[in-house]
């Protein structure tokens, strides 16, 4: 057996979102149901944010999201992962329009370790938005606060610094 194929693949992040009910209930419902989908395909979760409520971005009339960051162990190259991630939204529904439109379910691979991989076609990693979203950095402080942009090399803490103002995600009240 190929020894790359054996390998797994850490700190993997993948970002996790739902604005709109779906077949097995509220956001937050769906979000749960969806690691447990995750983790049912092979894919180990290692680390798990708490649940955020934030504001749509672009700032928008559609309702507020539910995001939420798990870190990962992998066999699945980035292609294979992100392949699975859009088969699981399938699954729960989620329907692809147009961008930034109200969804089920989001599943994004925002990083890949240290790779870096951008201008190489799908998916870049990390992700070329990551470190503009309150949505993503702030659940990730709530595991990985030592965190550093792969590119940039910009610690978390100074991401989280430089978030716009307009930008609201706090967490939920358990």
């Amino acid at each position: 057996m190929n020894p790359e194929i054996e390998k797994k693949y850490e700190h993997v992040l993948i970002a996790m979102g739902a604005n709109l009910p779906s077949r097995l209930g509220t956001p937050v419902q769906t979000l749960e149901a969806a690691v447990n989908e995750i983790k049912a395909n092979g894919v180990e979760v290692v680390k798990k944010s708490r649940w955020y409520r934030s504001e749509p971005v672009p700032v928008s009339s559609q309702n507020w999201y539910i995001n939420g960051v798990i870190s990962v162990k992998t066999g699945h190259g980035p292609e294979a992962l992100l392949a699975l991630l859009h088969e699981i939204e399938g699954r729960f529904g989620r329907e692809r329009g147009e961008p930034n439109a109200a969804r089920v379910l989001d599943l994004d691979l925002v990083a890949y370790g240290q790779l870096v991989r951008i201008g190489q076609g799908a998916p870049e990693i990390p992700h070329p938005r990551m470190h503009d979203r309150a949505f993503v950095l702030l659940p990730m402080a709530d595991f990985a606060p030592e965190w550093s942009h792969p590119v940039t090399g910009t610690p978390l803490a100074e991401l989280i610094k430089a978030i716009p103002d307009d930008q609201i995600a706090v967490p939920l009240e358990v």
